[in-house]
């Protein structure tokens, strides 16, 4: 698969609609959109059908301790395609990266988070991919800037050398915020990214998508394995 994705923030908890956004989205080049939003009101097949872009229903969870973080799993994990988790805590940045039944931890390096070896090794282990997030890059300027370009760059030299599974976001929360594929690989190689890195991480929303999809598929009765010649499909 070689589909380009971008993970947005929809109504009510951002500013445009999931139409609006697949309609930018469309018109960038991208081949979906991941809404994360738990409570957006929104048909996918209707706008998959409309704009001609795969629509992922996400969801992520956005709370302050892992024991909040493991009630939302167990309440929501069904209830969508891909499951995020909001980080920017050490905290939560590690609840999130080891637990299996999280897809994506987001914003590792927000607020007053971290994130080290130990962390990269485990995301790696559980199979959760690690966000890039290039918003504070692209909205912010001065001190702050600067700042986010540094936990950018640690947190690819983390990524590179544990080979950890990541994907490439802007954190959209409006429409007019996405960035095309071609102008993120062109930021991303002015600040240390390969363009194979930058596309990899976008193509890997819609992996992760595909996977889960196929996982939940009614041959197959629990993630892994399918139903065969000799079980009753049920």
């Amino acid at each position: 698969m070689t589909d380009y994705y971008e993970a947005v923030t929809a109504y009510p908890d951002g500013s445009s609609t999931v139409s609006r956004y697949a309609q930018t989205a469309a018109s960038y080049g991208y081949d979906g959109i991941v809404v994360r939003t738990r409570q957006a009101d929104y048909d996918p097949e209707a706008i998959s059908k409309t704009y001609g872009i795969d629509v992922v229903s996400g969801i992520e969870i956005v709370a302050e301790t892992p024991d909040s973080i493991a009630g939302s799993v167990g309440n929501f994990r069904e209830a969508c395609t891909l499951l995020l988790v909001r980080g920017g805590t050490n905290a939560r940045n590690r609840y999130a990266v080891e637990t299996d039944r999280i897809d994506v931890l987001t914003q590792p390096m927000a607020g007053n988070g971290d994130f080290n070896h130990v962390l990269a090794r485990a995301a790696a282990t559980h199979g959760v991919r690690v966000e890039f997030d290039f918003a504070p890059v692209l909205r912010q300027t001065g001190g702050n800037r600067v700042q986010a370009l540094d936990r950018l760059r640690k947190l690819r030299e983390l990524i590179e050398y544990y080979e950890t599974p990541y994907v490439v976001s802007v954190s959209a929360t409006r429409h007019l915020w996405l960035r095309g594929p071609r102008e993120l690989i062109a930021v991303g190689k002015q600040i240390g990214f390969s363009a194979s890195q930058i596309k990899a991480g976008l193509v890997e929303w819609g992996r992760l998508a595909d996977r889960n999809r196929r996982r939940t598929a009614e041959s197959f009765v629990e993630p892994g394995v399918r139903c065969g010649r000799y079980e009753d499909s049920v």
